[in-house]
């Protein structure tokens, strides 16, 4: 690799005391590109948001075959694909898995500690260019709806946004999943016994296949339907004995979804420079269709996008970040 990776550590006021516990202290990867030890010169960034369920340390970790996203995007910039960026990669792990990258009273101000604490830190911290111009935020998935999170909310911190694969219209890629999580929450006996036997399980072994319907709809209650004094803070959308939809907490969920709340901030989502879409169209949690919804929506509103889809499915496609960094480091502002 051409450039370089460094690792640094920050405090976040944002995560501290936060609900769960989670520490404060995060690590923080830093991609660095050629020429950066070289003279004065600043550089435009570009923050990548993982996964549910990964975490910041995530991104470099080496298939054996495939390249690292940071990898990735070396290889762009000493091709000439791209010009000379900073890459930035924050840790949002918490220990129901991810944060969706919101603030929640069951999770902690996460939103918060990327656009204020990991932005303000790098800032300080690297010869960057302090502009919203000079920003692009992407992510996968769940990042992927964290970078839609920062158009909502952000305009003024990131101009750019791609999100690829991420959770949108909840009925497609949520709502198949409950079911199957009340059954293994109604055979533990509860939230509360059934998460401490998964911790238990997966520090001593690993996760079973049948682990991920309870751990992803616990997340996403903490994220989207938080309620101090239930187990885990979390309200569940659904009834715990017959399953049945509780729909004032689905409804909940749903003011979250990006296919709901995008319309409604346009004028957000109209002050960035470029959205970057995209998803397989063999996505195991129906995201295709989602992202088409977005899609069209953000084209109406006269936004500048990237609509793309692909022959793959939800997981293993960081290669698909070769293409948004195509697309969205060229647009962003230089000295």
């Amino acid at each position: 690799m051409k450039g370089v990776l460094e690792t640094r550590e920050l405090q976040s006021p944002a995560l501290e005391s936060n609900p769960l516990g989670d520490p404060a202290r995060r690590r923080l990867t830093v991609y660095l590109p050629p020429g950066y030890g070289e003279g004065d010169r600043r550089f435009p960034v570009v923050y990548f948001l993982h996964a549910f369920g990964n975490s910041g340390g995530t991104w470099t970790n080496a298939s054996g075959f495939a390249p690292t996203v940071p990898e990735r995007m070396d290889a762009l910039i000493e091709s000439g694909a791209i010009p000379p960026a900073i890459g930035v990669f924050p840790d949002g792990w918490t220990s129901l898995g991810g944060s969706q990258w919101v603030n929640s009273d069951a999770i902690g101000r996460y939103r918060d500690y990327l656009a204020k604490d990991v932005v303000g830190f790098v800032d300080r911290t690297y010869r960057t260019l302090p502009k919203a111009a000079s920003r692009a935020v992407v992510g996968h998935s769940s990042g992927g709806y964290g970078a839609l999170v920062m158009g909502r909310y952000h305009p003024e911190v990131f101009s750019h946004l791609g999100a690829h694969a991420a959770d949108s219209y909840f009925e497609y890629c949520y709502l198949p999943d409950l079911p199957k999580a009340a059954a293994s929450l109604l055979k533990a006996g509860g939230v509360e016994p059934w998460h401490a036997e998964f911790r238990k399980r997966v520090r001593e072994t690993k996760m079973r296949g049948d682990d991920f319907p309870v751990v992803n709809t616990l997340a996403m209650a903490a994220a989207y339907s938080p309620k101090k004094g239930e187990p885990l803070n979390v309200e569940l959308p659904f009834d715990a004995q017959t399953g049945r939809i509780k729909l004032d907490v689905w409804n909940r969920w749903l003011v979250h979804d990006p296919v709901r709340f995008v319309p409604k901030f346009l004028d957000a989502f109209r002050k960035l420079k470029t959205v970057f879409l995209d998803c397989g169209t063999r996505d195991e949690f129906n995201i295709r269709w989602g992202t088409r919804m977005l899609a069209e929506d953000l084209k109406g509103a006269g936004v500048e996008l990237v609509h793309e889809e692909f022959e793959d499915g939800h997981s293993g496609v960081s290669y698909r970040f070769e293409r948004s960094l195509s697309v969205l480091v060229p647009k962003l502002a230089r000295e």
